[in-house]
């Protein structure tokens, strides 16, 4: 698998969880503490520190600690992975469908000259 690929695969895992997609939602409004992020949420402060980690494994979320307070920061280029990603299938989608088109106008076209 290229890195790349290990990338996408690590953003998808991340993003599957709403817990996680939530967070990163909130972080893309701007910084947060991690105890802003887990404050809508109903479960131990553990358990969404593994969330967390799985964040920031998967290089969407970097943290940065200052005393007793930990920061955390949405990093875009990650996410523009998944976006560009995202964008190559919907063009090959619509090249797709464009084909599939421009088929069934050439047999409706046929089936009118018969």
């Amino acid at each position: 698998m290229d890195n790349n690929a290990a990338a996408l695969s690590a953003i998808f895992h991340a993003l599957a969880d709403p817990t996680r997609m939530a967070v990163v939602q909130r972080l893309g409004k701007g910084s947060a503490t991690v105890s802003e992020l887990a404050e809508p949420f109903d479960m131990a402060l553990p358990s969404f520190m593994k969330h967390m980690g799985v964040l920031e494994e998967s290089g969407l979320v970097r943290s940065m600690k200052s005393g007793r307070v930990r920061t955390c920061t949405l990093e875009h280029k990650k996410l523009a992975i998944a976006e560009r990603w995202f964008g190559k299938q919907r063009a090959a989608w619509k090249s797709r469908y464009e084909n599939l088109d421009d088929l069934l106008t050439t047999l409706n076209g046929e089936d009118h000259e018969s």
